[in-house]
């Protein structure tokens, strides 16, 4: 009966945040209602809100170890309604499967760590714990004694448990986690642990660990040239042409071989505009959007000196604009990840889940590199911003049974 009220608990929660129209940047009430549940827990809350973005910061317990369990309520825009067998905000479920914009990427990420916080302080308190669904809604920014009831038992975890959420993941990434990671720098905060939520497993649930991921440089490239008509090249410089040979060389070259962990550093373009529309008119300039994913046998600064190098050695005039979204980072097989494993060996029987450094950007790099040993753990992401985005509801208990095992064995 517990098992079924649990998995119970992790299914509303996330069906309720699914409800919640939280289009990047816009939380829509998310944090609201996840700081509702944490305040009962006794958690500390806190607002540090920039830019339109909301992120909630709540804490509880003190001292060493700092374990940050993190994640984003935000989520990319469903694209059109017709394409869905269900409206992507009102979740629905279909043969052990639910659906909604959300449900993998990543609101049941969220519910399932409420809900593993909820069980093991109430599992560890000497006293019963306030239930989540008990009593009036408190308010997100007060903790419980706000409200004159007491929170579960403060000495239910040896160290320090915190929430760090943003609505900022899927958009600029400029006002949530990088925004609360520096302003928590700046009060001395500094985390042993982070675990966030994002949706890693390829084929099972805990098939994967991502302990690391390739940074991201990207590139706006504007080549110059002097407009002019076809007919009289002489008195015209195509800047299509200068660039051509400079960027066969850019594609060939070998920025790195890569290593035990990481593929080599790729570079990619992905953008290429020029010419007015007309074939009489030689362009005065071209533009390029390129990106480089890379390695930590690279680094920003290097990459950006040898793209220098190849447009100076070709003669080209241009102006470039970097923008740097966030280094490579890797976690040593230490504390964290040897709980990881064995919390997702007891759940799933998976007994060596692989370490995985692949896949795009998320949060976990800017949480890396403030100190914390930091992993991503989350479920099956197949269908991660698709059209009938979608999660196996078996795996909302079993990924908060995960949650609650590494914690278990950290604090």
């Amino acid at each position: 009966m517990a098992d079924d009220l649990a998995e119970h608990a992790v299914l509303d929660l996330t069906c309720a945040l699914i409800a919640r129209h939280s289009l990047t940047p816009d939380d829509a009430g998310c944090c609201a209602l996840i700081g509702e549940r944490l305040a009962r827990l006794g958690f500390t809350l806190e607002s540090i809100d920039a830019g339109g973005v909301t992120n909630l910061w709540a804490t509880r317990g003190s001292g060493a170890p700092l374990l940050i369990l993190a994640g984003h309520t935000d989520v990319v825009p469903p694209g059109p309604r017709g394409d869905w067998l269900s409206d992507p905000f009102v979740p629905d479920i279909r043969d052990g499967v639910l659906y909604g914009r959300g449900a993998a990427d990543m609101k049941s990420g969220l519910a399932a760590m409420v809900v593993a916080v909820e069980r093991l302080l109430a599992r560890r308190a000497p006293h019963p714990t306030v239930g989540a669904a008990d009593g009036p809604p408190l308010s997100p920014l007060r903790g419980a004694r706000d409200e004159g009831r007491q929170p579960a038992a403060a000495a239910a975890i040896s160290g320090t448990l915190a929430f760090l959420i943003t609505s900022d993941e899927e958009g600029a990434a400029k006002h949530g986690t990088r925004h609360v990671v520096e302003v928590l720098k700046a009060r001395g905060i500094r985390p042993d642990y982070a675990i966030v939520g994002e949706a890693t497993a390829a084929e099972q649930l805990g098939d994967r660990i991502t302990i690391g991921r390739r940074g991201s440089l990207g590139c706006n490239l504007r080549v110059l040239g002097r407009q002019g008509h076809v007919a009289y090249p002489e008195k015209a410089d195509n800047p299509i042409h200068r660039l051509a040979p400079a960027l066969a060389e850019l594609s060939a070259e070998v920025w790195d071989r890569g290593n035990a962990h990481f593929p080599p550093t790729s570079f990619q373009i992905s953008n290429i505009h020029g010419g007015t529309g007309a074939s009489n008119v030689i362009p005065g300039h071209v533009d390029l959007i390129f990106n480089f994913r890379f390695c930590t046998e690279s680094s920003a600064e290097d990459l950006k000196a040898r793209v220098s190098d190849i447009l100076d050695r070709h003669g080209l005039r241009y102006e470039a604009d970097w923008w740097l979204s966030g280094e490579p980072f890797l976690t040593r097989e230490a504390e964290l990840v040897a709980a990881a494993r064995a919390a997702i060996a007891d759940v799933t029987g998976i007994a060596d889940p692989l370490l995985f450094t692949g896949g795009g950007t998320s949060d976990a790099r800017f949480l890396a590199p403030w100190g914390a040993q930091t992993v991503e753990i989350g479920p099956v992401n197949d269908s991660i911003h698709k059209v009938n985005e979608h999660v196996r509801v078996a795996d909302l208990e079993r990924l908060s049974r995960i949650y609650e095992g590494t914690l278990d064995r950290l604090l």
